[in-house]
């Protein structure tokens, strides 16, 4: 079932794109910024379950049970909870993308492998694999007569974990690996929501993700096909510049550490009551 709802498709559609731009690496681009459009719905409800958080924050309400029960966490997290359900709002509603992304990278990758088709047996698996009615859609050539694909782009195997060597170090230099783990953690700051209370578990959530997802897209990056990092950094640069367009991205956490902060008219606000 895997194969057939996830990789099958994927690698049908990496192959067609290919076969129109004759790039893997650009049809790697392409692709993401497909996938972006589909998911574009997930985001934008995130995005407005992310501004119901800020205004449940910000309200009197939210702030009075902080000041009430500073000393009682137990106490505390169970009115954030009833505030949670009477306003609708879930505080784990900015991971969602996040884990909806996992499986979209597993299957990407996998894709990614059986499009290279680094052995007879994969070529053979990826040729039986190619839809009837996509056999013959491109005008040039069939998908079959362009397998087994060019994988080199730029500087990079697609099909091969990237490393720029150099003659004066004895180990090759992992830049899209690096670039991988600054844009996802540019784009989790950015993208970040602000917290009435570092306490909270929206805070504490946000802030795990993070720290968590540079370090972990690193590693995936590092480790497996340079194609997968193509696609983490699209995707990366897509997402903040869907957010710019919105108008979401919160620039003042940058260079800011540890959970979001609120305005600090809000936060005056705070201090009255």
């Amino acid at each position: 079932m895997w194969d057939l709802l996830i990789v099958n498709p994927f690698t049908n559609m990496l192959l067609l794109i290919y076969a129109f731009v004759g790039n893997f690496g650009v049809a790697i681009i392409l692709f993401t910024i497909f996938i972006r459009l589909l998911t574009h719905p997930i985001m934008a409800q995130q995005i407005k379950s992310s501004t119901a958080m800020q205004q449940l924050m910000a309200s009197d309400e939210w702030l009075k049970i902080q000041e009430k029960y500073k000393g009682d966490k137990e106490k505390l997290a169970q009115e954030q909870m009833r505030i949670y359900s009477e306003r609708g709002v879930s505080p784990f509603s900015s991971c969602l993308p996040t884990l909806i992304q996992f499986p979209i990278l597993i299957g990407f990758y996998q894709s990614i492998v059986r499009a290279i088709g680094a052995t007879p047996l994969q070529l053979l698996s990826l040729v039986r694999g190619i839809y009837p009615g996509l056999e013959n859609i491109t005008p040039a050539a069939s998908l079959s007569s362009l397998i087994p694909i060019h994988s080199q782009f730029l500087w990079m195997n697609l099909g091969q974990p990237e490393g720029i060597k150099l003659s004066f170090l004895p180990f090759a230099i992992p830049v899209l690996a690096i670039i991988v783990g600054l844009t996802t953690f540019v784009q989790t700051k950015l993208t970040m929501q602000p917290s009435a209370s570092p306490n909270d578990q929206s805070a504490q959530m946000n802030q795990m993700m993070g720290l968590y997802m540079p370090v972990l897209l690193f590693y995936f990056a590092l480790n497996f096909a340079s194609g997968l990092a193509v696609y983490f950094i699209t995707s990366n640069l897509l997402g903040i510049a869907q957010y710019a367009a919105l108008g979401k991205v919160n620039w003042n956490n940058l260079f800011s550490f540890g959970p979001a902060k609120k305005p600090e008219v809000k936060a005056k606000s705070g201090k009255r009551s």
